[in-house]
């Protein structure tokens, strides 16, 4: 027999979620199998599945070690020291070595339940394929190595990043480090709530201050994106346009200098998260990003990267404004966040005697 005492990340969630997380080789009818036979029961009870667990609620398992260990994902050991002689958790190899292989990652805010980075161009913020190493593994093999969880507890509940960057867009990510943590942080961007301000290059002279409204149409095939100042006309679409996801955004931007009057300086609130939002609006208003090979300029782009190596946007989510706020994210009440500029970003601007802030 094995028990569980619920603690605050598992706490708040319906009991057949937790038994998934708990028991991810298991599937859902050998779950409710388990649960009619009482062979799974909570606070000793007979339960459906569908109760909304408590802290200090306790689930018990009436399965051999054998079976826990198959339908738990977990290795039987011989060590009597080890509690109820398993393995503490799930394998954690993949933390440990995005951890350890993925560098300059910086940590700009840590508190019980959330945690800010600095992600660098060219790493993922999520997997993109099984084998792949992404911001998110490194985010708990951080968390692992600071003792702040422990593979046990990744079994019934795992830390994750709360919204995301493309791999070659640099700057701040929200990461939840407890289910509490996650669930805010995923309203406050939900609700948009949380000002977010980009820094970016892009090519000819902005002059002023505006906000752009347009239609972004996505192209799950080819993972792009067209930008629209109306509604597409639906009836007149081909077929398989007609079966594109479109969604309303909303940007706004500032220009902060000019580099010899051809490119500008800019920061960029994205009003509406949207993919490719920033590079595909402001491309169709004339001012693509610098290196931006999918919506930019081919020819400018091949001038940078013969005078910087540069070989991807210039795009850097630079700053984060949150609201007065109380409960788990009371540290972050009315608080504004920071992401150092990456070096070449700063390299290029100095070079244009552009002060960096």
């Amino acid at each position: 027999m094995q028990s569980v005492i619920i603690g605050p990340n598992q706490a708040g969630q319906r009991f057949d979620k937790f038994l998934h997380k708990y028991l991810p080789q298991a599937n859902t009818s050998f779950l409710y199998k388990m649960l009619r036979k009482k062979n799974i029961t909570l606070n000793g009870k007979k339960a459906e599945g569908k109760e909304m667990l408590k802290e200090g609620d306790e689930v018990k398992l009436f399965f051999a070690e054998d079976t826990f260990a198959k339908f738990a994902g977990v290795d039987l050991v011989t060590d009597n020291d080890t509690e109820q002689g398993f393995t503490d958790g799930l394998p954690t190899t993949e933390y440990e070595t995005a951890f350890h292989k993925l560098k300059n990652i910086q940590v700009i805010y840590e508190d019980e339940h959330v945690l800010i980075l600095n992600k660098p161009i060219g790493i993922l913020t999520q997997k993109a394929a099984h084998t792949d190493s992404s911001l998110n593994e490194w985010m708990i093999g951080y968390l692992l190595h600071s003792q702040a969880i422990t593979a046990k507890e990744l079994r019934s509940f795992k830390p994750s990043v709360c919204n995301r960057l493309d791999r070659n867009t640099s700057g701040l990510v929200l990461c939840g480090k407890s289910l509490a943590g996650s669930q805010a942080l995923s309203k406050l961007i939900h609700d948009r709530s949380v000002g977010k301000f980009y820094r970016t290059i892009v090519a000819g002279c902005v002059a002023k201050s505006r906000q752009i409204d347009g239609y972004l149409i996505k192209n799950e095939k080819t993972n792009t994106v067209q930008v629209l100042d109306t509604p597409p006309n639906v009836s007149v679409r081909p077929k398989q346009q007609k079966e594109d996801k479109v969604e309303q955004i909303r940007t706004s931007y500032m220009p902060l200098s000019q580099l010899d009057n051809k490119y500008t300086y800019l920061e960029v609130e994205l009003i509406t998260g949207k993919t490719h939002q920033i590079r595909a609006h402001l491309a169709s208003i004339g001012h693509p990003l610098l290196g931006d090979y999918k919506y930019g300029n081919t020819k400018l782009n091949e001038s940078w990267k013969q005078r910087y190596h540069l070989s991807s946007q210039f795009l850097h989510a630079y700053r984060l404004e949150f609201p007065v706020l109380t409960g788990v994210l009371g540290g972050l009440s009315g608080q504004t966040v920071v992401a150092q500029l990456p070096t070449m970003f700063e390299k290029i601007l100095k070079d244009y005697n552009i002060e960096v802030n």
